[in-house]
């Protein structure tokens, strides 16, 4: 986010909540907003829309996260902002935003405000800046307990690797071979929206798509997933993709960088061996 508020030109002002405030380095300007042991992030959601004043021209943005779709919420019905997620281009007096599932793009003029959802990840430079500290109340909530999930949450926007699973796997069993390649290369595994929200294989976070997660690792291995534009939007922006399927005339194979033709049951397991010296 700081990249992009730097890439605008003008002041960076960062509203920091929670434990963000510790590492919020870089900006012109950091409010600092104290969230009490015990209280959720978005508890504080008034709190920070009181001390967002997006002017004509500004821009807003937010991370993709659940608190901070929930914070951006309040400011965006506070201050009247159009909101677009997936920003390709910040300009001093344009953005450029995906529309119909990365399908076609629109070049949105920065007559107004507007608030974008990003997928923001990295670590900021330089030192953490003082700042001043909010005022204001926000809601009486406090957190009653924790019922943790069985599999740990995904990060796909951060991952520099990532090995992707389609309706090839026939079986839930089989994804151990793509989870035995990914462990060995260090990557992390996601899937296409049917294995998520079909079969139910694979928690939400991990689906990579329109409604699901927008990726742009180093390296996209793409297993058994035949490359409807419905999955390849969420994924056409990595670096180096590498497809693996059975069909040699899978869609996907027009998006890849590098194919392999085969039976995955053959092929995973092969590349496990040769990647994992």
């Amino acid at each position: 986010m700081l990249e992009l508020g730097r890439a605008r030109g003008g002041d960076v002002i960062v509203v920091a909540v929670g434990d963000a405030a510790a590492k919020a380095g870089g900006g012109d300007r950091v409010i600092r907003v104290e969230v009490a042991a015990g209280t959720p992030l978005e508890a504080v959601a008034p709190v920070v829309a009181a001390h967002v004043d997006p002017q004509p021209g500004d821009v807003v943005l937010t991370g993709s996260g659940s608190a901070d779709r929930a914070i951006a919420g309040a400011v965006a019905a506070r201050h009247g902002l159009p909101v677009a997620r997936g920003v390709n281009h910040v300009a001093t007096d344009e953005v450029r935003v995906p529309r119909y599932g990365g399908i076609a793009e629109e070049t949105v003029s920065l007559e107004k405000a507007i608030l974008l959802v990003v997928d923001a990840h990295g670590e900021t430079e330089g030192e953490a800046a003082a700042g001043e500290p909010a005022e204001g109340d926000g809601y009486a909530a406090t957190i009653s307990g924790i019922d943790p999930g069985t599999s740990q949450q995904a990060n796909l926007p951060a991952a520099r690797r990532i090995v992707a699973c389609g309706r090839g796997f026939k079986a839930e069993s089989e994804l151990q071979l793509a989870s035995d390649l990914a462990v060995s290369i260090g990557a992390e595994l996601a899937c296409s929206r049917p294995l998520a929200e079909g079969s139910g294989w694979f928690p939400r976070d991990r689906y990579i798509g329109v409604s699901g997660s927008r990726v742009a690792p180093d390296i996209y291995l793409a297993v058994g997933i035949s490359g409807q534009v419905q999955h390849t939007v969420g994924m056409k922006d990595s670096r180096v993709v590498v497809a693996i399927n059975s069909d040699p005339q899978a869609p996907i194979f027009t998006q890849a960088d590098y194919g392999i033709v085969g039976d995955l049951h053959e092929v995973l397991p092969a590349l496990t061996a040769a990647l994992g010296r």
